[in-house]
């Protein structure tokens, strides 16, 4: 790795850890660093030991996974599709884990819990990507991008035509606990589930970082890369695998969060080049801390009224994104 990849890995790398120290301190209740720190260290008062270790500490962990899967992804999308526009959610991921969560908030009543709804999420979206590949793989010899992102569309127009029919059956408290977590939010998170996007996150990026040379190649076109010796096919198999499975986890843990794939590449883009050896690790940085931040902001703004975490990075990421094209203008 070059001198100026490392200065900007560890530059991004104490953004997050403000952004981080950050979430943890603001809230509802605001607290000072030394009471942060003696809540961590295990002393100190009961109550503000358990608002720090047991909500404010795994939600800010679960957000700056959630936000580091999902601009990963976001970065391979655009890679292998060699599309500005490309997203996590591409492959019709957000519709399927759509689709099983409101799935299982309807028809599970009250029985539905935190850990099924994600679970049916999860299942969802793998259900979805699977269906994609799967039209894709059955066109042809090779994976064409072009069918990929038409199965995506279809899948997701059907999965959403699933959400309508559902929700016209639901009740009033059922169609708005479907609609609350469609719209994003990490009010839920739990260790165990942050552990779980772990488990996730950490293996798949270490996968795609391993692909950061082939991805440089197939970013410039699929021929170029065949010529440089890239094992295309294979490439392209294991990359959107990986990263739809990144913004599978992403999605089950915190409901469908738009933006951060789409801005964060951009923006890093711009900033320190195309080389995905750098891209990826810097938007996972990246990505974690603007979910971080914009995590706080929702549960902030209009305390204690939190508001939906969708909205706020929808409502932050576009003046973000036109401000990013207007720089690109030549």
């Amino acid at each position: 790795m070059s001198r100026k990849a490392g200065l900007v890995l560890t530059a991004l790398t104490l953004l997050l850890v403000v952004a981080f120290a950050l979430s943890i301190r603001v809230g509802s209740v605001t607290l000072d660093l030394r009471a942060v720190m003696t809540a961590l260290a295990g002393r100190g008062d009961a109550a503000t030991g358990s608002i720090i270790r047991e909500l404010r500490l795994p939600r800010a962990v679960a957000a700056g996974l959630v936000g580091a899967a999902l601009a990963v992804s976001g970065a391979t999308f655009q890679a292998l599709l060699r599309n500005a526009l490309a997203e996590p959610y591409v492959l019709g991921v957000s519709g399927g884990a759509a689709l099983g969560a409101v799935a299982a908030i309807v028809l599970g009543g009250l029985t539905a819990s935190p850990t099924s709804i994600s679970a049916a999420a999860f299942v969802g979206a793998i259900a979805s990507i699977a269906l994609v590949l799967r039209v894709a793989a059955g066109v042809g010899p090779t994976l064409d991008t072009r069918v990929l992102l038409l199965a995506g569309v279809v899948v997701g127009a059907f999965a959403n035509a699933g959400i309508f029919l559902i929700l016209s059956i639901a009740d009033v408290a059922a169609f708005r606990s479907a609609t609350g977590w469609m719209m994003g939010s990490l009010s839920g998170s739990t260790w165990t589930g942050a552990a779980t996007l772990a488990a996730y996150l950490v293996p798949t990026l270490v996968l795609l970082l391993s692909l950061a040379r082939p991805l440089n190649a197939l970013a410039i076109g699929e021929d170029t890369a065949a010529y440089l010796g890239v094992s295309v096919e294979r490439t392209k198999w294991l990359a959107f695998g990986a990263a739809s499975m990144l913004a599978a986890a992403a999605v089950a843990a915190a409901g469908i969060i738009g933006f951060v794939g789409l801005i964060v590449p951009h923006a890093v883009r711009l900033a320190w080049g195309s080389d995905h050896r750098l891209l990826l690790p810097a938007s996972a940085l990246l990505g974690a801390t603007f979910v971080l931040v914009t995590d706080t902001a929702a549960r902030t703004v209009v305390a204690p009224t939190e508001l939906p975490l969708g909205a706020v990075t929808a409502i932050v990421g576009v003046p973000l994104f036109v401000a990013l094209l207007r720089r690109r203008r030549p």
